[in-house]
Protein backbone atom coordinates (compact mmCIF):
# COMPACT_ATOMS: atom_id res chain seq x y z
CA UNK A 1 0.00 0.00 0.00
CA UNK A 2 1.32 3.43 -0.86
CA UNK A 3 2.23 5.93 1.87
CA UNK A 4 -0.28 8.57 0.79
CA UNK A 5 -3.14 6.08 1.27
CA UNK A 6 -1.90 5.38 4.79
CA UNK A 7 -1.85 9.13 5.50
CA UNK A 8 -5.46 9.48 4.35
CA UNK A 9 -6.44 6.45 6.45
CA UNK A 10 -4.71 8.02 9.46
CA UNK A 11 -6.57 11.29 8.74
CA UNK A 12 -9.90 9.43 8.71
CA UNK A 13 -9.12 7.63 11.98
CA UNK A 14 -7.97 10.83 13.67
CA UNK A 15 -11.12 12.58 12.43
CA UNK A 16 -13.32 9.86 13.92
CA UNK A 17 -11.37 10.04 17.19
CA UNK A 18 -11.89 13.82 17.23
CA UNK A 19 -15.64 13.37 16.87
CA UNK A 20 -15.62 11.03 19.85
CA UNK A 21 -13.41 13.15 22.12
CA UNK A 22 -14.05 16.76 21.00
CA UNK A 23 -10.52 17.84 21.98
CA UNK A 24 -9.89 19.88 18.82
CA UNK A 25 -6.29 18.55 18.84
CA UNK A 26 -7.02 15.32 17.00
CA UNK A 27 -8.95 17.20 14.33
CA UNK A 28 -5.91 19.37 13.64
CA UNK A 29 -3.74 16.27 13.41
CA UNK A 30 -6.30 14.77 11.02
CA UNK A 31 -6.06 17.88 8.84
CA UNK A 32 -2.26 17.64 8.85
CA UNK A 33 -2.46 13.94 7.90
CA UNK A 34 -4.90 14.73 5.07
CA UNK A 35 -2.58 17.46 3.80
CA UNK A 36 0.30 15.00 3.96
CA UNK A 37 -1.73 12.42 2.04
CA UNK A 38 -2.32 14.97 -0.70
CA UNK A 39 1.40 15.79 -0.74
CA UNK A 40 2.19 12.08 -1.04
CA UNK A 41 -0.31 11.66 -3.86
CA UNK A 42 1.43 14.56 -5.63
CA UNK A 43 4.64 12.52 -5.61
CA UNK A 44 6.66 13.87 -2.68
CA UNK A 45 9.07 11.34 -1.13
CA UNK A 46 8.40 9.87 2.34
CA UNK A 47 10.89 12.21 4.07
CA UNK A 48 9.12 15.25 2.64
CA UNK A 49 5.75 13.79 3.64
CA UNK A 50 6.94 13.46 7.25
CA UNK A 51 8.15 17.08 7.11
CA UNK A 52 4.74 18.21 5.79
CA UNK A 53 3.00 16.32 8.60
CA UNK A 54 5.32 17.80 11.25
CA UNK A 55 4.88 21.34 9.92
CA UNK A 56 1.10 20.96 9.60
CA UNK A 57 0.79 19.51 13.11
CA UNK A 58 2.99 22.20 14.64
CA UNK A 59 1.08 24.96 12.87
CA UNK A 60 -2.28 23.52 13.87
CA UNK A 61 -1.45 22.77 17.50
CA UNK A 62 0.80 25.76 18.04
CA UNK A 63 -1.14 28.47 16.20
CA UNK A 64 -4.71 27.51 15.38
CA UNK A 65 -5.64 25.62 18.57
CA UNK A 66 -4.85 28.44 21.04
CA UNK A 67 -6.80 30.93 18.92
CA UNK A 68 -9.79 28.59 18.68
CA UNK A 69 -9.73 27.85 22.43
CA UNK A 70 -9.68 31.59 23.16
CA UNK A 71 -12.80 32.05 21.03
CA UNK A 72 -14.56 29.20 22.82
CA UNK A 73 -13.98 30.82 26.23
CA UNK A 74 -16.77 33.39 25.91
CA UNK A 75 -17.32 35.66 28.92
CA UNK A 76 -20.72 35.50 30.60
CA UNK A 77 -23.43 37.55 28.98
CA UNK A 78 -23.76 41.08 30.28
CA UNK A 79 -27.24 41.71 31.63
CA UNK A 80 -28.62 45.07 30.63
CA UNK A 81 -31.93 46.85 30.52
CA UNK A 82 -34.72 45.43 32.62
CA UNK A 83 -32.96 42.04 32.89
CA UNK A 84 -30.28 43.74 35.00
CA UNK A 85 -32.92 44.75 37.56
CA UNK A 86 -34.01 41.18 38.34
CA UNK A 87 -32.47 40.12 41.64
CA UNK A 88 -31.85 43.65 42.88
CA UNK A 89 -33.26 45.20 46.03
CA UNK A 90 -36.25 47.52 45.91
CA UNK A 91 -37.79 49.74 48.57
CA UNK A 92 -41.54 50.20 48.40
CA UNK A 93 -42.59 53.85 48.35
CA UNK A 94 -46.31 53.10 48.70
CA UNK A 95 -48.25 50.07 49.75
CA UNK A 96 -47.89 47.48 46.97
CA UNK A 97 -50.96 45.35 46.27
CA UNK A 98 -52.43 43.46 43.36
CA UNK A 99 -53.83 46.80 42.15
CA UNK A 100 -50.35 48.34 42.06
CA UNK A 101 -47.96 50.52 43.97
CA UNK A 102 -44.61 52.29 43.63
CA UNK A 103 -41.08 51.12 44.44
CA UNK A 104 -37.58 52.55 44.12
CA UNK A 105 -35.12 50.29 42.30
CA UNK A 106 -31.57 51.51 41.86
CA UNK A 107 -32.53 55.16 42.19
CA UNK A 108 -35.48 54.96 39.80
CA UNK A 109 -39.17 54.88 40.65
CA UNK A 110 -41.10 51.93 39.19
CA UNK A 111 -44.69 50.78 39.25
CA UNK A 112 -44.85 47.57 41.24
CA UNK A 113 -47.04 44.60 42.08
CA UNK A 114 -46.37 41.74 44.48
CA UNK A 115 -45.23 38.52 42.83
CA UNK A 116 -47.82 36.70 44.92
CA UNK A 117 -51.16 38.30 43.89
CA UNK A 118 -52.63 37.88 47.37
CA UNK A 119 -49.74 39.60 49.17
CA UNK A 120 -49.72 43.16 50.45
CA UNK A 121 -46.31 44.80 50.89
CA UNK A 122 -46.37 47.88 53.14
CA UNK A 123 -44.57 51.13 52.29
CA UNK A 124 -40.93 51.23 53.37
CA UNK A 125 -40.35 47.49 52.96
CA UNK A 126 -37.11 46.28 51.42
CA UNK A 127 -38.03 43.67 48.82
CA UNK A 128 -36.44 41.70 46.00
CA UNK A 129 -37.24 42.19 42.33
CA UNK A 130 -38.27 38.78 40.96
CA UNK A 131 -39.30 39.83 37.46
CA UNK A 132 -40.11 42.78 35.24
CA UNK A 133 -43.32 42.72 33.20
CA UNK A 134 -43.43 45.67 30.86
CA UNK A 135 -42.87 48.70 33.08
CA UNK A 136 -43.96 46.96 36.28
CA UNK A 137 -41.64 45.30 38.77
CA UNK A 138 -42.88 42.13 40.45
CA UNK A 139 -41.65 42.20 44.04
CA UNK A 140 -41.25 39.65 46.77
CA UNK A 141 -40.82 40.75 50.33
CA UNK A 142 -42.19 40.44 53.80
CA UNK A 143 -43.53 43.18 56.00
CA UNK A 144 -41.06 44.58 58.54
CA UNK A 145 -41.49 43.18 62.04
CA UNK A 146 -43.35 45.34 64.54
CA UNK A 147 -41.08 47.49 66.67
CA UNK A 148 -38.17 47.62 64.22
Amino acid sequence: MEAWVLWLLAAALLGIAELLTLTFALGLLAAAAALTGLAGAAGLPLGAQVAVFAAGSAAGLGLARPIARRHLAVPPALRSGTAALVGREAVTLTEVTRAGGRARIGGEEWTARPYDPGAVIPAGTVTDVLAIEGATALLYGTAPEEGT
